[in-house]
């Protein structure tokens, strides 16, 4: 193959061949009587060990004593660049999803950066169930005013409506330690707080949808596990309340 045809099967310019010929990386096996350069197979496969160790980051430099190396065979060399790439995939796709979680976050309108989340949210990012909540409530009145209110939330802000759900949370799991019934005023004032507490801060939150709520608090695994996690026996006991109140309010 002549130069022209060897640049447009790698994708390189002619020059970037010229100038691996003149520092000696890349010499073609042959010329022709007019002293045109003529590239063998053998110079296509150093080729591509070049162009895939540049890719990598390497200088040409290093990529010549690589090549060079008379106790390197090609099969090495291809499980260095295996091993490489390997790494660069997962940076990469660690990088990606990065970018996924915070392209999620800014949809909700969680205008945090990853630091100020984790200082909020701890290991539980919501974007995480942005897309499964978006399917589910989507169409609805409370998810369109849920994501005009959290546009405009603060870190400040969401630290103080962290602050109202653990204490609320707290409360419940000590009436619930007192073996205070769950259908009680006491319990039904707290399950009433925690109703007014979403209507304030995210999207009003009828009764009968308080209720639904309290539902998939049972329903839904990774509901129930934050539950139990502050108290044993706490997922149903919020839930109980929750029914007990919205059916208060009749």
């Amino acid at each position: 193959m002549n130069v022209g045809q060897v640049a447009a099967t790698a994708g390189v310019t002619v020059r970037t061949l010229h100038h691996y010929d003149r520092i000696g990386l890349l010499s073609p096996s042959g010329r022709t009587a007019n002293g045109y350069r003529q590239y063998a197979p053998a110079d296509l496969d150093r080729l591509h060990q070049v162009l895939l160790y540049r890719e990598l980051g390497f200088p040409l430099e290093e990529v010549a004593t690589l090549l060079d190396d008379p106790s390197a065979d090609p099969l090495e060399h291809l499980r260095r660049q295996h091993r490489l790439l390997q790494g660069r995939l997962e940076r990469t796709s660690a990088m990606v999803a990065a970018v996924e979680k915070e392209m999620e976050a800014r949809a909700m309108g969680i205008s945090l950066t990853p630091e100020e989340r984790f200082e909020v949210f701890g290991d539980w990012l919501p974007e995480e169930y942005a897309a499964e909540a978006e399917e589910k409530w989507g169409d609805t009145d409370a998810w369109a005013q849920s994501q005009q209110r959290t546009r405009a939330i603060t870190k400040d802000d969401w630290l103080r409506v962290k602050a109202e759900s653990d204490d609320v949370e707290r409360r419940f799991a000590e009436a619930l330690a007192a073996d205070v019934p769950a259908d009680s005023e006491q319990a039904m004032d707290l399950a009433e707080e925690h109703r007014q507490q979403i209507s304030r801060n995210f999207y009003d939150c009828t009764p009968a949808m308080h209720a639904g709520l309290g539902q998939m608090y049972l329903a839904d695994e990774r509901f129930t596990a934050y539950y139990e996690r502050i108290a044993p026996g706490l997922a149903q006991y919020v839930s109980d309340a929750v029914q007990a109140n919205a059916a208060r309010h009749g």
